[in-house]
């Protein structure tokens, strides 16, 4: 049976593909405007490369820092390469980037397009940091590009994830304007918020999912298979990974304990001995006194630490009346608060939960968080790992969307 063919759009740094990937779906194109991410894709594509051939020992040693990037990415043929499209879409680049898409495309027909995009606009804390609240932002608009691509490849069907914000931005104007658009060129679309722990990843994140079909008969959101999820953050995720200090740097580390049931049912260790980018941010001794409160409070009181609970020697805001919830400990026996991009530039809202490693969580402790899996990944550096491992799909919950838009693809 030939592959489902899938083109994915602000596709990040690939937890929505990933999941399609699970299922046997072929990506035909990755567009995204991030550098940094657009590498990561690459990268990721090196790994499907070989795993598909059997033989990852290439991929190991990129991984063990054995070859360059480059050298990785020669090995590879060049068109999986452009594959992935590194531009922003826009007006003056949507015609190139069909242009690029078509030769990948070599007549064959694109059976689902996915993707979201970039969510700032939409989101809740977006909209209150913004004097105007967003309105003038032309990221609000980005879907009108999306149903673009619906027009020109006419896939049977589609998915678009966005954050909560989505259901209320402008009163909900970009909503019904959207559902409009996708109604008037031939989609018949419905949604669903998605808590993405009810698909075995250990973390508290609700999303918007909009899925439509092609033709007017009325589409209804498909069940997904749920898992579950009794796994609790630090027993069952963290509790292999090697004790870190604040600014410590494992580039390559080997487990410190055997694989559990959750790192096996959900591949998260999937045939290495060891993990990459187990590295978190230095931290000054004021934050990690901060911290040290904030671990205390949560784990012996299970309660979150305010911010003008804190003594006055250690305050450095003068605003104590808004947002008072700045320094938040991961939650050790039940699942995590949802990780956003935000992590890219501090780690005071993802602290690790143990007195005994006072500092933020890792970038493989994230990435772990969002159900990526240890040999994933993530190119451009610390900061630039943690803002698109913030921005992403869970791969757990996408596979799951994956397999319900294969059902009716192959059954419909």
């Amino acid at each position: 049976m030939s592959k489902l063919n899938y083109i994915d759009l602000f596709a990040g740094a690939g937890g929505l593909s990933e999941g399609f990937i699970r299922e046997n779906f072929k990506p035909v194109a990755h567009v995204e405007m991030s550098a940094e991410a657009a590498d990561t894709l690459k990268t990721r594509i090196a790994f499907h490369h070989f795993n598909q051939k059997k033989n990852l020992a290439k991929y190991y040693s990129y991984l063990q820092q054995d070859i360059s990037r480059n050298e990785l990415w020669d090995s590879i043929p060049q068109h999986l390469l452009e594959s992935v499209i590194n531009e922003e879409i826009s007006n003056n680049t949507i015609e190139s980037i069909f242009e690029k898409i078509d030769s990948q495309l070599d007549e064959k027909k694109v059976d689902v397009i996915i993707g979201g995009p970039p969510c700032q606009a939409y989101s809740l804390v977006g909209r209150s940091r913004d004097p105007n609240r967003m309105k003038g932002d032309k990221r609000n608009f980005l879907f009108r590009y999306y149903a673009k691509f619906l027009i020109r490849y006419k896939p049977k069907y589609f998915v678009f994830e966005n954050v909560l914000g989505l259901l209320t931005a402008g009163n909900a104007k970009y909503l019904n304007e959207m559902l409009e658009l996708f109604e008037e060129i031939g989609y018949s679309a419905d949604m669903k918020v998605l808590n993405a722990e009810e698909y075995g990843v250990l973390q508290k994140r609700r999303r918007v999912i909009i899925i439509g079909r092609k033709g007017k008969a009325k589409f209804h959101f498909p069940e997904l298979q749920k898992m579950e999820n009794n796994w609790q953050t630090k027993r069952d995720l963290f509790f292999d990974l090697p004790y870190l200090k604040p600014g410590q740097e494992l580039q390559v580390a080997d487990y410190t304990k055997s694989i559990n049931e959750y790192l096996k049912k959900t591949e998260t260790r999937n045939g290495i001995e060891y993990t990459t980018q187990h590295i978190t941010r230095n931290h000054n001794d004021r934050d990690l006194e901060i911290y040290s409160l904030a671990i205390d409070k949560w784990l012996n009181d299970r309660q979150r630490l305010k911010y003008n609970d804190i003594p006055k020697r250690l305050q450095t805001h003068k605003n104590t009346e808004a947002f008072l919830d700045r320094y938040k400990v991961i939650d050790p026996i039940g699942h995590s608060h949802t990780v956003v991009a935000h992590i890219a530039k501090d780690g005071h809202y993802y602290i690790y939960p143990d007195l005994k490693q006072v500092r933020s969580i890792s970038v493989r402790e994230a990435a772990r968080i969002q159900s990526f899996p240890d040999d994933y990944f993530f190119e451009g550096g610390r900061t630039a790992a943690f803002k698109q491992i913030g921005n992403a799909v869970p791969p757990l919950m996408a596979e799951k969307i994956a397999a319900s838009l294969k059902y009716l693809l192959l059954n419909g």
